[in-house]
């Protein structure tokens, strides 16, 4: 196998890893934080999102429960309310490395949304709230449009730690 293929597998394993991790993280975020909470509880009861790296790539699909929370969905075949699709594998490696946001990703055509604009709005503020609790801040201003001013390093260590724990809990949970 030449370089420029083991690259694009190492590429595409990260991608389908990091799909997986932001999936479960919304979930675990939506218990977490009220204001992601509350950008959830501002989509129906029952409303699919899929992320998903395009043509044929690693995606997840989470739906909208009672309270403001999100919970994975396995087994979804139908439409999902909203899609946010990267038009190709190393424009989910751009972001889901966090050299450009979410924001700046869209705004660069590197991804679409199929739905309505302020459903997709809404996502982005919740992707963008997660990344400021889980990563380090000097990582998650380059990956966020604004990082919250308000922001503490104590509420950031202690929902940081109840998303990562929550996130491994659901690895592990899984069949």
């Amino acid at each position: 196998m030449n370089k420029q293929k083991i690259l694009l597998e190492l590429q595409r394993a990260y991608v389908a890893t990091m799909m997986e991790v932001v999936g479960r993280g919304l979930v675990s975020t939506s218990y977490v934080d009220e204001e992601v909470r509350k950008e959830v509880a501002g989509l129906p009861v029952g409303f699919h999102i899929q992320m998903i790296v395009l043509p044929n790539g690693s995606r997840f699909t989470a739906k909208v429960i009672a309270g403001g929370h999100l919970e994975l969905v396995s087994d979804f075949t139908g439409k999902p309310d909203l899609t946010v699709k990267f038009k190709h594998l190393s424009h989910a490696f751009l972001v889901l490395s966090f050299q450009e946001g979410t924001a700046r990703a869209f705004a660069n055509d590197r991804m679409v949304a199929d739905g309505e604009v302020s459903h997709a709005i809404r996502l982005v503020r919740c992707l963008d709230k997660m990344e400021a609790l889980i990563l380090p801040k000097m990582i998650a201003q380059m990956a966020v449009k604004r990082y919250p001013e308000n922001l503490t390093l104590n509420e950031k260590i202690n929902k940081a730690a109840r998303i990562y724990g929550l996130v491994a809990k659901n690895f592990l949970n899984r069949s």
